[in-house]
C-alpha cells in the first residue's frame, strides 16, 4: 500500500499497534515479523492471515493446548550448519534435536480432524515435510545431556576405557604418596589440587625440597608450594595425552555429524521459520483477544462498512481506566464515497476519522480489529491523511500553503482505490476563501471516485455535501443542555458548532455574545441555530426510538416465553395420552401372560391326567369366563353412561339393578326375601341380596 506522507503511520498510531503485537511475541523471528508489519493489498493474503489468526484465536478460547511453546532463536546455529567444515557444540545439537521435536509434535498435533477444522492453520506445515533422521541422527551420537556417547566410534571407547584405567591408577598412586607425606608432615592443609592440569600435592614451601618432583607453583603467601611427585609424572602424561585424544576424537566426530546434518540444513530453516510463523499468529491472536477484536468480511473492491468499530487504542485506555468507549457506525460505498463530519471541537471528529484509518491499516495488515463480526472491509491500494498542523519551517511554508501542497497531491494521485483524510478542510486562510478552494478540492476527489473522510466547520461544505452525489453529511452528536458532546457519529444531516451555546454555558458576558451574533451574516447565523434545533429533535427522536425498541424486544421475549409455555402444555398433555395408552397395553400384555400361563399349564395337564374331561372343563372355564367377564364390562360401561347407584334396601317402585347381569328394572312387589322386579315387559323374581337401587344420571353430566 502507498503510504502519504511519511508519517502517516505515526499520525495513525500504527507504530502503536505494532509495539503492542511485539509485545506478545516470544521468538526473534515473530518479533521482527511484528516490528516491520507489512500492509498489503493482495485479498487472497490478508484473508489467509486474517483467517489464521481467527482460527488461532478460536483455538485459545476453546482452552486447547497448542506446541508451540518453543522460543529458542537458533539463526546463527542453522548458519552454521549450512557451513562447509563448521563443528557445531553437543548443546548446540540438543537445541537442534529441540527443534526437531517440536516440528513432529507440531505434525502429530495436525490429525485428519484438526486439519479440517483449522484450514488456514494447517497451511503454514503444508508446504514441508517431517524428517525422523535428523533425530536419530543426533540420538546415534549424543546422550541427553548433549555428551558424546563412548559408543560414538570404537576409536573414542578404546581411549575412554584406557583413560579410565590410567585415571584410576593415577588416583591410587597419589593417595599413597599423600598418606606418605602426610605422615611426615609435610603436607598442607589443602593436600592436593591440580595446577596445568597435572595433579599436584600442596607441600609446606620449607619442605619442598624434601619431595621430588616438578614444582608447578606457590601459594600467593607463598606458604605452599604445589608439587608433581616423580612417582606420578608418567601416568600425568598418559593421561594428558589421553585427555587430548579423546577431544580430538570427539571433535572429528561432531563434524561428521555436522557434516551428516548439513544436507539437512535448508529443512531446519524452514522448521525455524514454521515455529516462529506459529509464535506470529499467536502473538495476533493474543492481540486479538485483548481488544476484542473479530474477522470482518472481506471483499476485493473500495467499500467501508463499519458496525460497532472502536478505536482500538482508545479501548484499550479506556478499559484499563474502567470508562465506556463509545463505537461508531460508518458505511462508505459505491453511492455515499465522501463522507463530511461537522460539529464541535473535542466532540470526536478527528477520533472518529483516525479509527477509520487505523482499523484499514490493521486489516489490511493480517491483524483481527474491534468491530461486529458482520462488518464489511474492502482493500485499498492508497491511504492519504492530512491531519493536525503541517507548518514547515524547513520548506518555509505556512500551515495553508502546506495544506494546499497536501491537496495538490491528493488531487493529482487519488483513484478509485485511494482512501484519504482530511482534518479541518480549507481551515489557515480566509474563511470564505477556504472555504471556496475547500469545496473545490472536494469536488475534484468526488471527481476522482476517491473514498475518504472530511472533517469541517464550513457551512458551505455542509450544504455542498447535502446537494451532491456521492458526498453524505455526518455529524457529532452533541447535549447542548449538559454542555457535553456524546461522542456519537450521525450519518446523513450536518451539525452545529454550537459555538453561541458553548459561549452562553462558560458565562461570557451576554453582550459580548449579542454583539458576535449581530456580526454574523443573519442567513448563516439562522442555518447554523436551524442545525442546532433538527440535532436536538433528532437526538429526542432517537431517544424514543431506542425505547420503542426496548418495548418491542420486550414484546417478543414475552411471546417467545408464551410460546414456549403452551408447548411445554401441549407436550404434557401428550405425555399423559401416552401415559394412558402405555397403562391399557400394560394390562393387556399382563392379562396376555397370565393367559398364556394358563393355558401352558392346561396342556401340561392334559399330557399327564387320565381323566381328560376334567382339563377340558378347566379350558371352557377359563376361556368361557372370560368371554363373560368381557360382556359384563360392556354391560357395565353401558350402565354407568345411565345409571348411578345410590345403595339402601330396595322398596316398591325404586328403580334397581340385578348385580348379576346389571339389567335395570322397577320393584313391583316384595314377598320376605325375594322381590318381583319388572324388567321391559317381563316380571322376574330376584333375590332382595342381589338388587341394588339405582337413579337416573342427570342429563348434562351423561352428555358429557
Amino acid at each position: 500500500m502507498r503510504i502519504f506522507p511519511e508519517s502517516a503511520l505515526v499520525q495513525l498510531e500504527f507504530d502503536k499497534i505494532r509495539a503492542l503485537l511485539a509485545g506478545h511475541c516470544n521468538t526473534e523471528y515473530a518479533r521482527a515479523r511484528a516490528e516491520d508489519l507489512r500492509i498489503h493489498t493482495r485479498r487472497e493474503y490478508i484473508a489467509l492471515q486474517l483467517q489464521q489468526t481467527h482460527e488461532f484465536k478460536q483455538l485459545m478460547q476453546s482452552g486447547q493446548h497448542f506446541p508451540n511453546d518453543y522460543t529458542l532463536n537458533l539463526a546463527r546455529e542453522l548458519k552454521l550448519l549450512g557451513i562447509p567444515g563448521a563443528v557445531l557444540s553437543g548443546e548446540q545439537f540438543l537445541q537442534i534435536r529441540r527443534l526437531a521435536e517440536s516440528t513432529q509434535s507440531l505434525f502429530r498435533w495436525f490429525d485428519a480432524d484438526r486439519r479440517t477444522t483449522y484450514p488456514a492453520l494447517v497451511k503454514v506445515i503444508d508446504p514441508t515435510h517431517y524428517e525422523k533422521a535428523i533425530i536419530a541422527a543426533i540420538d546415534e551420537v549424543l546422550d541427553e545431556s548433549g555428551t558424546v556417547r563412548d559408543n560414538a566410534s570404537e576409536e573414542l571407547a578404546k581411549i575412554r576405557l584406557n583413560l579410565f584405567r590410567r585415571r584410576n591408577e593415577l588416583r591410587r598412586v597419589f593417595d599413597r604418596i599423600v598418606s606418605r607425606l602426610g605422615k611426615a608432615g609435610y603436607v598442607a592443609d589443602i593436600e592436593e589440587s591440580f595446577l596445568n592440569g597435572r595433579r599436584v600435592v600442596a607441600i609446606f614451601a620449607e619442605q619442598k625440597r624434601q619431595v621430588k618432583g616438578i614444582l608447578h607453583g606457590e601459594s600467593d603467601t607463598r606458604r605452599t608450594s604445589f608439587i608433581e611427585p616423580e612417582e606420578t609424572i608418567e601416568l600425568n602424561n598418559e593421561v594428558f595425552s589421553l585427555e587430548h585424544a579423546e577431544i580430538k576424537e570427539v571433535n572429528r566426530i561432531l563434524r561428521e555429524l555436522t557434516a551428516r546434518l548439513s544436507e539437512h540444513a535448508p529443512l531446519l530453516q524452514v522448521w525455524h521459520d514454521i515455529l516462529g510463523e506459529f509464535d506470529f499468529i499467536r502473538a495476533k491472536a493474543r492481540l486479538a483477544g485483548d481488544m476484542n477484536g473479530n474477522f470482518p468480511q472481506l471483499v476485493d473492491k473500495s467499500h467501508v462498512l463499519l458496525r460497532q468499530a472502536y478505536h482500538p487504542l482508545l479501548y484499550l485506555y479506556n478499559r484499563k481506566n474502567q470508562k465506556p468507549t463509545i463505537p461508531t457506525n460508518i458505511s462508505l460505498n459505491d453511492k455515499d464515497r465522501l463522507l463530511v463530519i461537522s460539529g464541535p471541537n473535542a466532540g470526536g471528529k478527528t477520533v472518529t476519522m483516525k479509527t477509520v484509518g487505523l482499523l484499514q491499516l490493521m486489516i489490511q495488515s493480517g491483524l483481527l480489529i474491534p468491530v461486529h463480526p458482520d462488518s464489511e472491509l474492502g482493500i485499498f491500494k492508497q491511504l492519504m491523511i492530512h491531519i493536525g498542523d503541517t507548518q514547515s519551517l524547513e520548506f518555509e511554508l505556512s500551515t495553508y500553503s502546506s495544506h494546499l501542497k497536501n491537496m495538490k497531491y491528493f488531487m493529482e494521485n487519488a483513484n478509485g482505490r485511494t482512501l484519504f483524510f482530511i482534518d479541518e478542510l480549507g481551515s489557515g486562510s480566509d474563511p470564505n476563501l477556504g472555504g471556496a478552494f475547500a469545496e473545490v478540492i472536494l469536488e475534484e476527489l468526488v471527481r476522482k471516485h476517491a473514498f475518504g473522510i472530511v472533517t469541517t466547520h464550513y457551512l458551505n461544505l455542509k450544504v455542498m455535501a447535502g446537494k451532491t452525489a456521492g458526498v453524505v453529511n455526518g455529524a457529532m452528536a452533541f447535549d447542548e443542555t449538559n454542555l457535553q458532546p456524546l461522542y456519537q457519529l450521525i450519518i446523513g444531516k450536518p451539525g452545529s458548532s454550537y459555538t453561541f451555546s458553548i459561549a452562553e454555558r462558560i458565562g461570557l458576558e451576554p453582550r459580548l455574545i449579542q454583539r458576535a451574533r449581530t456580526l454574523v451574516d443573519e442567513d448563516h447565523f439562522r442555518l447554523d441555530k436551524l442545525l442546532n434545533a433538527t440535532e436536538q429533535d433528532l437526538r429526542q427522536l432517537e431517544l424514543r426510538e431506542k425505547d420503542l425498541n426496548k418495548l418491542l424486544k420486550e414484546n417478543e421475549k414475552l411471546k417467545k416465553e408464551m410460546e414456549a409455555l403452551i408447548h411445554r402444555e401441549r407436550h404434557q398433555q401428550q405425555v399423559e395420552i401416552l401415559k394412558q395408552q402405555n397403562k391399557i397395553t400394560e394390562e393387556r400384555i399382563e392379562y396376555l401372560k397370565e393367559m398364556e400361563r394358563k393355558l401352558r399349564q392346561i396342556v401340561f395337564d392334559w399330557r399327564k391326567a387320565e381323566d381328560k374331561n376334567e382339563v377340558i372343563k378347566q379350558m371352557q372355564s377359563l376361556l368361557f369366563k372370560q368371554k363373560e367377564k368381557q360382556v359384563n364390562e360392556k354391560v357395565r360401561k353401558k350402565f354407568d353412561a345411565k345409571y348411578t347407584e345410590i345403595g339402601g334396601n330396595a322398596q316398591i317402585g325404586n328403580k334397581v339393578m340385578m348385580k348379576k347381569n346389571h339389567q335395570v328394572g322397577t320393584v313391583k312387589e316384595i314377598r320376605g326375601k325375594k322381590a318381583i322386579v319388572q324388567v321391559g315387559l317381563v316380571p322376574i323374581t330376584v333375590e332382595l341380596a342381589d338388587l341394588t337401587v339405582v337413579q337416573d344420571r342427570p342429563q348434562e353430566e351423561s352428555a358429557e
